[in-house]
């Protein structure tokens, strides 16, 4: 968002600060390079970065690994805790005698010797309890209805301590047991849920039904005096015996309950048991994985380092950087891209061909950097294959700015500017921020001199994009055909800031120096643009112009030597040759080179310029006659 409001310095600091938080974040990474801020990629991708990934992720697994053991030993002491608390609290009801079930509220005794020696007593009017819903849903059955429906009044302290405890237990194991049915039911068919439920809940309904019986069968009125019980309802020890068979039977249900529990915690410890041991194999392969952070992260180093040179424009560099990738690496769409760019900007269009058409072989899917591509094949004039790339290109995805570019290029080198134009604005209007396409919109108004819009269309390239160098290049040759000799030097100079590694935007800076009398400056600029591109003939070319003009014939006529070596048909090399005669006064030879340059078919203003220094050329005979 801030570098698309131009705000760069924010920008690059937020860059900064999210690949500091993570050095594996290769597109904060590359913005930074686009933005020609980035470090080196020793630096972003180093060992410092490499301590810092291996610390993060195996940290991340180890403390994992500490909360499985300390899940797995909580699930385990609540599921066998329920347990025990279950039969020691049995086995102690068991123990104590039925004399002690009946007890007043006041504390005194009610039963005391054998069972039948019963003393005068009152009973309590809460003798029942509705049974609790929580522990049921917990259980899947119904709990014991005599353990938790007799409140015995003898013990009342313990009992109430006993019940509180449980309550407490319960409400602990409820999220655990909630939590455990979630994950180990989550395997199960619904329709096997639907039905445990159901048979849980049948099984709560029938207990509650037996405990609503026996509560008929042994119903006291409040109030009533323990006296009248014993003489209407406790008359034989036959109801004292059955009470104790259903007190057995409830025994033997919860210790059933308490046994699925306990089958069920064995379960899960056997699960968190084999996560576990699947996490401790994890650890133990930490050498592995440390060994596999290091390789990626010097992976990144060697494309971050290639990706920052070629962003700079130091394409020689970028091209000895990706060659240390192995071949797997180097041959896929991406690094091909790259490198096809980098021959492009080194103006080596065979090699940049090479590498873009492996790159489409391998990605043909791939639409990044087949706008250069197009580019590239327009200034081989490979009319047929460009062709073929802007139709396959808008098959993919005719919503691509690079496939219009495509169609843009091939329509340009078919003289068909307008059309041209119009794809290029197609591509603006699907991408308004695709700089590259506001260039060449920019290139295809220079060529039809609308010198207006193309302005225009440089200017919301460099909006887009300020280290756009192309923009600032066409910005000063448009100002240079319009004789703005200033302005072409203040843009041709941005340009070169930003490359300083192109001959041609070397070449054109030395021209518009020539042009302000700045002779010299331009005479070294002239030498930088040929040890920069030793090809390219028209730096040559200027600085033997650019020493005949300072009077160093001898060094300027050994240049244009070599070059007519190299280019035998240009005609300007024999026209600047015959002048470097005539001023040697070697006059034979100097109407030779005029004579090769006019057949050579020069253009209207080079033919015009030619036989005006013809037309001053003075044999030495012709003034010896007319003495």
């Amino acid at each position: 968002m801030k570098r698309d409001t131009n705000r760069m310095k924010s920008s690059v600091e937020h860059f900064r600060k999210a690949l500091s938080i993570d050095p594996l974040f290769w597109a904060a990474y590359e913005e930074l390079c686009i933005l020609g801020e980035a470090e080196e990629a020793a630096v972003c991708f180093g060992d410092v970065a490499i301590h810092y990934v291996q610390e993060h992720y195996l940290g991340n697994a180890s403390s994992y690994l500490q909360i499985a053991n300390s899940d797995q030993s909580l699930d385990s002491s609540q599921a066998f805790g329920l347990e025990d608390l279950s039969l020691s609290h049995l086995q102690q009801m068991e123990g104590n005698n039925i004399r002690n079930i009946c007890l007043n509220n006041h504390g005194g005794p009610n039963l005391t010797g054998p069972v039948g020696q019963i003393t005068n007593s009152c009973c309590n009017s809460s003798f029942f309890r509705t049974p609790s819903p929580v522990l049921t849903q917990l259980s899947d059955m119904a709990p014991p209805p005599l353990i938790r429906n007799i409140r015995f009044c003898q013990n009342e302290v313990s009992l109430r301590s006993s019940t509180q405890a449980r309550r407490e237990f319960v409400r602990e194991n409820e999220s655990a047991q909630i939590r455990g049915s979630l994950f180990f039911d989550s395997g199960r068919r619904r329709s096997a849920r639907l039905a445990a439920a159901q048979r849980s809940f049948n099984s709560t309904q029938g207990s509650e039904n037996k405990a609503n019986n026996l509560r008929a069968s042994i119903k006291l009125n409040s109030g009533t005096c323990y006296s009248t019980v014993c003489k209407g309802q406790f008359q034989n020890l036959e109801e004292v015996g059955k009470l104790l068979e259903t007190y057995d039977d409830a025994v033997s249900a919860f210790r059933a309950t308490s046994s699925s529990l306990s089958s069920s915690a064995d379960v899960k410890s056997v699960q968190d048991e084999t996560v576990n041991t699947q996490l401790r194999s994890f650890i133990s392969n930490s050498s592995k994985i440390k060994s596999g952070i290091s390789d990626t992260i010097n992976l990144l180093r060697i494309l971050g380092e290639g990706y920052r040179h070629l962003c700079e424009y130091r394409c020689q560099e970028a091209l000895n950087v990706y060659q240390k990738l192995s071949s797997k690496q180097y041959n896929t769409g991406w690094v091909l891209s790259q490198v096809g760019k980098a021959y492009f900007e080194l103006v080596d269009y065979l090699n940049a061909d090479y590498a873009f058409s492996l790159a489409r072989q391998i990605s043909p899917y791939n639409l990044e950097g087949m706008d250069v591509y197009s580019t590239v094949l327009y200034l081989m004039k490979e009319d047929m294959k460009l062709k073929y790339l802007a139709q396959e290109l808008i098959s993919i995805d005719r919503f691509a700015p690079q496939a219009w570019c495509a169609i843009g290029n091939c329509y340009s080198f078919q003289k068909d500017h307008e059309t041209a134009l119009k794809s290029f604005q197609r591509a603006v209007q699907l991408n308004s921020r695709f700089p590259y396409a506001h260039t060449l919109s920019g290139h295809e108004n220079v060529i039809i001199e609308d010198y207006g819009n193309a302005v225009e269309c440089y200017q919301k390239a460099l909006h887009v994009d300020a280290r756009h160098y192309k923009s600032w290049y066409g910005l000063g040759m448009i100002y240079l055909r319009q004789e703005k000799i200033e302005f072409a030097e203040h843009h041709f100079r941005q340009a070169y800031r930003i490359n300083p590694f192109s001959s041609v935007i070397m070449y054109y800076l030395g021209t518009t120096l020539e042009a302000l009398k700045r002779s010299e400056e331009a005479l070294v600029m002239m030498e930088k643009a040929i040890v920069t591109d030793n090809k390219n003939p028209l730096p040559k070319y200027s600085k033997a112009n650019m020493l005949v003009t300072l009077g160093r014939l001898n060094e300027a006529l050994e240049i244009l030597e070599e070059l007519k070596e190299c280019y035998p048909r240009e005609s300007s090399i024999y026209a600047l040759m015959g002048e470097i005669y005539k001023q040697h006064k070697k006059y034979d030879k100097s109407m030779l080179h005029f004579g090769i340059a006019l057949d050579l078919k020069p253009s209207i203003v080079d033919v015009a310029k030619i036989q005006a220094a013809i037309g001053k050329l003075i044999l030495p005979d012709e003034i010896e006659d007319n003495l």
